[in-house]
């Protein structure tokens, strides 16, 4: 159970996460208030490991999302005016983490096997952001499933270059949330959620040519069902 210590501690993240992402313009005032609750609900029933790497992910959304801005405004492929993201995004990535910190919760779960769940879903989002943010300044972009050239940011659309930083960052992320939530040195484990925050990122090209294109299925849905399909996948790898 976590203490009041920690529950304060907490709280000053989430503050100063939700404060300094309005401020840069990474996100809206509705998506700042909107991390905030995401980020209490990850250090409150997940631990403060679990919203550090929650802060980590943000970190990097920042950066790939700022990145070459004024190329991506003048193509037309940029989130928002400016890369700001709302509310809606905010719960697109937040969502099935914090459903997996209250499932840890209430079933008194401990151990690795909670956190490598969490920390695949983790994974699956920084992997999908990155190569949605930088994959977008590629000019060989090709739909995931007729592999027949497209217009960079189209839904579906995938490039050796996007997919190449998905799979720095899913690593990346991988690691440090291995460091932060486990305390030690990665093992051969950690594998599997850079694996799953791959094919989680596959997942979401293949229902963005799909469904999303028909309207079946929500940008925001999208990325639930990816993170969620990520984070079951590797709940029957480690089990």
């Amino acid at each position: 159970m976590i203490t009041i210590e920690q529950a304060v501690i907490v709280l000053v993240l989430c503050a100063v996460l939700c404060a300094l992402s309005w401020k840069l313009g990474l996100l809206t005032a509705d998506g700042s208030l909107a991390s905030f609750g995401v980020g209490m609900v990850l250090g409150l029933f997940g631990g403060i490991g679990w919203l550090l790497l929650l802060i980590l992910f943000a970190f990097i959304g920042f950066l790939v999302t700022k990145y070459k801005m004024e190329l991506k405004i003048k193509k037309g492929v940029q989130e928002g005016k400016k890369g700001e993201r709302n509310y809606r995004n905010v719960l697109a990535n937040g969502a099935v983490p914090m459903a997996i910190a209250l499932l840890t919760f209430l079933a008194g779960w401990e151990g690795e096997l909670p956190a490598l769940i969490y920390i695949s879903a983790v994974c699956v989002a920084a992997a999908d952001t990155t190569a949605s943010e930088l994959g977008v300044l590629s000019d060989r972009t090709y739909m995931i499933t007729t592999f027949k050239h497209v217009p960079a940011g189209v839904d579906g659309g995938v490039s050796l270059y996007g997919t190449e930083w998905a799979i720095a960052a899913s690593a990346f992320a991988a690691l440090m949330g291995w460091m932060v939530i486990m305390g030690t040195m990665p093992t051969l484990l950690v594998l599997v959620p850079i694996s799953m925050g791959v094919l989680g990122c596959f997942i979401d090209s293949v229902i963005g040519a799909t469904l999303e294109t028909k309207g079946w299925v929500t940008k925001l849905w999208n990325n639930i069902t990816s993170m969620a399909l990520g984070a079951a996948i590797a709940l029957l790898v480690l089990v």
